[in-house]
Protein backbone atom coordinates (compact mmCIF):
# COMPACT_ATOMS: atom_id res chain seq x y z
CA UNK A 1 0.00 0.00 0.00
CA UNK A 2 3.04 2.58 0.47
CA UNK A 3 5.02 1.69 -2.47
CA UNK A 4 4.73 0.88 -6.22
CA UNK A 5 7.55 -1.37 -7.82
CA UNK A 6 7.89 -1.10 -11.94
CA UNK A 7 10.48 -2.87 -13.92
CA UNK A 8 11.72 -2.50 -17.46
CA UNK A 9 14.69 -4.67 -19.09
CA UNK A 10 16.55 -3.30 -21.72
CA UNK A 11 19.78 -4.20 -23.84
CA UNK A 12 23.00 -2.69 -22.94
CA UNK A 13 24.87 -0.36 -25.42
CA UNK A 14 28.18 -0.95 -24.33
CA UNK A 15 27.97 -4.58 -24.04
CA UNK A 16 25.46 -6.44 -26.59
CA UNK A 17 25.53 -10.00 -24.27
CA UNK A 18 24.41 -8.19 -21.45
CA UNK A 19 21.31 -6.56 -20.26
CA UNK A 20 19.94 -3.41 -18.00
CA UNK A 21 16.99 -3.96 -15.60
CA UNK A 22 15.43 -0.89 -14.20
CA UNK A 23 13.61 -0.48 -11.09
CA UNK A 24 11.20 2.11 -10.45
CA UNK A 25 10.19 2.54 -6.65
CA UNK A 26 7.22 5.26 -6.11
CA UNK A 27 5.89 5.99 -2.46
CA UNK A 28 1.90 6.83 -2.33
CA UNK A 29 0.65 10.47 -2.69
CA UNK A 30 -0.78 11.79 0.10
CA UNK A 31 -4.32 13.67 -0.87
CA UNK A 32 -4.57 16.79 1.75
CA UNK A 33 -6.56 15.44 4.09
CA UNK A 34 -4.39 12.97 4.87
CA UNK A 35 -1.44 14.75 5.26
CA UNK A 36 -0.79 14.89 9.62
CA UNK A 37 -0.87 18.08 11.28
CA UNK A 38 2.56 19.68 11.44
CA UNK A 39 5.08 21.19 14.41
CA UNK A 40 7.51 23.19 12.42
CA UNK A 41 10.50 24.74 14.06
CA UNK A 42 12.08 27.41 11.85
CA UNK A 43 16.02 27.45 13.10
CA UNK A 44 17.33 30.14 11.51
CA UNK A 45 20.78 30.95 11.01
CA UNK A 46 21.03 34.72 11.65
CA UNK A 47 24.61 35.16 12.25
CA UNK A 48 26.81 38.24 10.82
CA UNK A 49 27.41 36.33 7.43
CA UNK A 50 23.68 35.63 6.58
CA UNK A 51 23.77 39.36 6.32
CA UNK A 52 23.77 39.25 2.14
CA UNK A 53 20.65 38.74 -0.43
CA UNK A 54 20.79 34.99 -0.94
CA UNK A 55 21.20 34.56 2.36
CA UNK A 56 18.93 35.82 5.06
CA UNK A 57 17.17 37.80 2.90
CA UNK A 58 16.13 34.86 0.33
CA UNK A 59 15.44 32.52 3.68
CA UNK A 60 12.79 34.94 5.13
CA UNK A 61 10.85 35.44 1.85
CA UNK A 62 10.90 31.40 1.10
CA UNK A 63 9.76 31.01 4.79
CA UNK A 64 6.53 33.05 4.17
CA UNK A 65 5.75 31.07 1.01
CA UNK A 66 5.66 28.08 3.37
CA UNK A 67 3.57 29.98 6.28
CA UNK A 68 1.24 31.45 3.84
CA UNK A 69 -0.06 27.73 2.80
CA UNK A 70 0.04 26.21 6.59
CA UNK A 71 -3.58 25.27 8.22
CA UNK A 72 -4.67 25.64 11.64
CA UNK A 73 -4.06 22.95 12.89
CA UNK A 74 -0.55 23.22 12.14
CA UNK A 75 1.81 24.98 14.49
CA UNK A 76 5.34 26.82 14.12
CA UNK A 77 7.98 28.08 16.06
CA UNK A 78 11.56 30.42 15.43
CA UNK A 79 14.39 30.19 17.44
CA UNK A 80 17.36 32.22 15.65
CA UNK A 81 21.12 31.74 16.41
CA UNK A 82 23.38 34.70 16.00
CA UNK A 83 26.02 36.46 18.83
CA UNK A 84 23.71 34.45 20.87
CA UNK A 85 20.42 31.81 20.66
CA UNK A 86 16.86 33.54 20.69
CA UNK A 87 13.31 32.15 20.59
CA UNK A 88 12.12 34.52 18.43
CA UNK A 89 8.29 32.86 17.92
CA UNK A 90 6.55 30.49 20.80
CA UNK A 91 4.48 27.83 18.90
CA UNK A 92 1.88 29.54 17.09
CA UNK A 93 -1.13 28.01 14.82
CA UNK A 94 -1.11 28.86 11.18
CA UNK A 95 -4.42 30.45 11.43
CA UNK A 96 -2.36 33.54 12.77
CA UNK A 97 0.09 33.69 9.96
CA UNK A 98 0.22 37.77 10.17
CA UNK A 99 1.86 36.96 13.91
CA UNK A 100 4.11 34.27 12.10
CA UNK A 101 5.09 36.52 8.86
CA UNK A 102 5.79 39.62 11.43
CA UNK A 103 8.24 37.37 13.79
CA UNK A 104 10.17 36.56 10.36
CA UNK A 105 10.15 40.43 8.77
CA UNK A 106 11.66 41.13 12.18
CA UNK A 107 14.98 39.22 11.80
CA UNK A 108 18.12 40.89 11.21
CA UNK A 109 21.65 39.83 10.70
CA UNK A 110 24.05 40.16 13.48
CA UNK A 111 27.01 38.00 15.95
CA UNK A 112 28.60 35.02 15.14
CA UNK A 113 27.58 31.56 14.75
CA UNK A 114 26.47 29.48 18.21
CA UNK A 115 25.01 26.39 16.19
CA UNK A 116 25.23 24.00 18.71
CA UNK A 117 23.25 25.95 20.85
CA UNK A 118 20.69 26.88 18.29
CA UNK A 119 20.39 22.79 17.53
CA UNK A 120 19.40 22.35 21.62
CA UNK A 121 17.45 24.43 21.79
CA UNK A 122 15.40 23.84 19.05
CA UNK A 123 14.97 20.34 19.85
CA UNK A 124 13.84 21.36 23.01
CA UNK A 125 10.88 23.48 21.72
CA UNK A 126 9.88 20.79 19.29
CA UNK A 127 9.84 18.23 22.04
CA UNK A 128 7.41 21.35 24.09
CA UNK A 129 5.41 21.39 21.68
CA UNK A 130 5.04 17.79 19.81
CA UNK A 131 2.29 16.45 18.30
CA UNK A 132 1.30 12.93 18.95
CA UNK A 133 0.95 11.28 14.87
CA UNK A 134 1.95 14.51 13.27
CA UNK A 135 4.90 15.97 11.15
CA UNK A 136 7.33 16.96 13.94
CA UNK A 137 10.04 18.91 12.21
CA UNK A 138 13.04 21.33 12.55
CA UNK A 139 14.06 23.34 9.89
CA UNK A 140 17.14 24.78 9.83
CA UNK A 141 18.10 27.37 7.15
CA UNK A 142 21.90 28.33 6.89
CA UNK A 143 25.14 29.06 5.02
CA UNK A 144 27.31 26.04 6.93
CA UNK A 145 29.49 28.57 9.24
CA UNK A 146 29.45 26.93 12.80
CA UNK A 147 31.95 28.77 14.85
CA UNK A 148 30.92 28.59 18.08
CA UNK A 149 30.64 25.59 20.56
CA UNK A 150 30.57 22.23 18.70
CA UNK A 151 31.98 22.57 15.05
CA UNK A 152 33.58 19.31 14.31
CA UNK A 153 30.97 17.43 11.63
CA UNK A 154 31.29 14.05 13.80
CA UNK A 155 30.19 16.10 16.91
CA UNK A 156 27.70 17.96 15.40
CA UNK A 157 25.87 14.44 13.63
CA UNK A 158 26.28 12.82 17.23
CA UNK A 159 24.67 15.63 18.94
CA UNK A 160 21.61 15.17 16.26
CA UNK A 161 22.32 11.20 16.10
CA UNK A 162 21.55 11.56 20.46
CA UNK A 163 18.29 14.20 19.79
CA UNK A 164 16.85 11.28 16.89
CA UNK A 165 14.85 9.63 19.62
CA UNK A 166 12.78 12.76 19.82
CA UNK A 167 10.93 11.36 16.50
CA UNK A 168 11.83 15.10 15.07
CA UNK A 169 13.57 14.86 12.29
CA UNK A 170 16.18 17.91 10.87
CA UNK A 171 15.93 19.40 7.50
CA UNK A 172 18.24 21.29 6.43
CA UNK A 173 18.04 24.09 4.08
CA UNK A 174 21.74 25.77 2.67
CA UNK A 175 22.30 29.40 1.15
CA UNK A 176 24.54 31.18 -0.26
CA UNK A 177 27.22 28.34 -0.71
CA UNK A 178 28.07 28.99 -4.22
CA UNK A 179 25.32 26.43 -6.17
CA UNK A 180 27.11 23.33 -4.02
CA UNK A 181 26.11 20.70 -1.48
CA UNK A 182 28.01 21.57 1.84
CA UNK A 183 28.55 18.14 3.30
CA UNK A 184 28.65 19.58 6.68
CA UNK A 185 24.37 20.28 6.87
CA UNK A 186 23.57 17.14 4.48
CA UNK A 187 25.24 14.98 6.87
CA UNK A 188 23.23 16.59 9.50
CA UNK A 189 19.83 16.32 7.78
CA UNK A 190 20.97 12.53 7.02
CA UNK A 191 21.24 11.61 10.75
CA UNK A 192 18.58 13.68 11.57
CA UNK A 193 15.94 11.39 9.62
CA UNK A 194 15.47 14.41 7.07
CA UNK A 195 16.60 15.86 3.63
CA UNK A 196 19.03 18.08 2.13
CA UNK A 197 18.45 21.25 -0.89
CA UNK A 198 20.38 24.04 -1.53
CA UNK A 199 18.34 27.35 -2.12
CA UNK A 200 20.10 29.79 -4.53
CA UNK A 201 16.54 32.25 -5.46
CA UNK A 202 13.30 32.23 -4.63
CA UNK A 203 11.61 30.06 -7.53
CA UNK A 204 14.09 26.96 -5.79
CA UNK A 205 12.72 27.92 -2.11
CA UNK A 206 9.02 28.24 -4.17
CA UNK A 207 9.68 24.79 -5.91
CA UNK A 208 11.15 23.15 -2.70
CA UNK A 209 8.55 24.67 0.05
CA UNK A 210 5.29 25.03 -2.09
CA UNK A 211 5.45 22.93 -5.55
CA UNK A 212 7.21 19.78 -4.13
CA UNK A 213 5.91 20.26 -0.30
CA UNK A 214 4.42 17.11 0.58
CA UNK A 215 7.61 15.18 -0.75
CA UNK A 216 9.82 17.18 0.80
CA UNK A 217 8.28 17.35 4.42
CA UNK A 218 5.57 14.92 5.34
CA UNK A 219 7.10 10.96 5.75
CA UNK A 220 5.03 8.24 4.23
CA UNK A 221 7.92 5.69 5.51
CA UNK A 222 11.03 5.38 7.73
CA UNK A 223 14.20 3.15 7.18
CA UNK A 224 13.52 2.12 3.90
CA UNK A 225 16.31 -0.20 2.11
CA UNK A 226 15.24 -1.90 -1.17
CA UNK A 227 16.54 -5.59 -1.03
CA UNK A 228 16.92 -7.29 -4.64
CA UNK A 229 17.53 -10.88 -5.24
CA UNK A 230 18.22 -12.51 -8.89
CA UNK A 231 17.67 -16.07 -9.37
CA UNK A 232 21.54 -17.50 -10.07
CA UNK A 233 19.86 -19.95 -12.50
CA UNK A 234 19.31 -17.23 -15.14
CA UNK A 235 21.26 -14.06 -13.39
CA UNK A 236 25.39 -15.19 -13.90
CA UNK A 237 26.68 -11.33 -12.82
CA UNK A 238 24.73 -8.51 -11.60
CA UNK A 239 26.08 -4.94 -10.49
CA UNK A 240 24.20 -1.88 -9.63
CA UNK A 241 24.92 1.96 -11.37
CA UNK A 242 24.83 5.02 -9.38
CA UNK A 243 25.14 5.63 -6.05
CA UNK A 244 28.49 7.21 -5.90
CA UNK A 245 27.84 8.71 -2.89
CA UNK A 246 27.41 5.35 -0.86
CA UNK A 247 29.89 3.36 -2.40
CA UNK A 248 31.74 3.18 0.67
CA UNK A 249 29.03 1.73 2.32
CA UNK A 250 28.06 -0.85 -0.43
CA UNK A 251 31.54 -1.97 -0.62
CA UNK A 252 31.55 -2.70 3.14
CA UNK A 253 29.70 -6.36 3.58
CA UNK A 254 30.26 -5.40 7.21
CA UNK A 255 28.40 -2.73 8.36
CA UNK A 256 24.60 -2.72 8.27
CA UNK A 257 23.51 0.28 5.85
CA UNK A 258 20.81 2.39 7.66
CA UNK A 259 17.22 2.66 5.52
CA UNK A 260 16.32 6.26 4.40
CA UNK A 261 12.89 8.50 5.15
CA UNK A 262 10.61 8.08 2.21
CA UNK A 263 8.65 11.32 1.59
CA UNK A 264 5.14 11.48 -0.11
CA UNK A 265 5.36 11.15 -3.61
CA UNK A 266 8.83 10.46 -3.95
CA UNK A 267 10.25 7.82 -6.54
CA UNK A 268 13.46 6.70 -7.40
CA UNK A 269 14.69 4.35 -10.05
CA UNK A 270 17.42 1.91 -9.64
CA UNK A 271 19.63 0.51 -12.63
CA UNK A 272 21.65 -2.63 -12.84
CA UNK A 273 23.65 -3.97 -15.70
CA UNK A 274 23.14 -7.92 -15.60
CA UNK A 275 24.74 -10.40 -17.48
CA UNK A 276 22.47 -13.38 -18.03
CA UNK A 277 23.19 -17.47 -17.23
CA UNK A 278 21.95 -18.33 -20.69
CA UNK A 279 21.40 -15.50 -23.81
CA UNK A 280 17.27 -15.64 -24.29
CA UNK A 281 16.32 -16.96 -21.01
CA UNK A 282 16.27 -13.52 -19.08
CA UNK A 283 13.12 -12.89 -20.14
CA UNK A 284 11.40 -15.27 -17.59
CA UNK A 285 13.92 -13.91 -14.78
CA UNK A 286 12.01 -13.17 -11.64
CA UNK A 287 13.09 -10.09 -9.28
CA UNK A 288 11.42 -9.68 -5.83
CA UNK A 289 12.05 -6.52 -4.06
CA UNK A 290 11.63 -6.29 -0.15
CA UNK A 291 10.76 -2.90 1.45
CA UNK A 292 11.67 -3.59 5.37
CA UNK A 293 10.88 -1.45 8.36
CA UNK A 294 8.10 0.52 7.21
Amino acid sequence: EIFNIESQLTSCPWEKSHQLLFLNINAKKLVPDDIPASNFVFLIDNSGSMDQPNRLPLLKEAFQLLVRNLREKDFVSIVTYGGGVNIALQPTSGKDKQKIIQAIEGLTAAGDTPGEEGLITAYRVARGSFISGGNNRIILATDGDFNVGITSDKELEDLVLRERVSKVSLTCLGVGMGNYKDSKIEGLAKKGNGNFAYLDNIREAEKYLITELAQNLYTVAKDVYLNVQFSPSLVKEYRLIGYENKMNALADSTSDLEGGEVGSGNGTTAIFEIVPSRLGLFKEASVTGTIASL
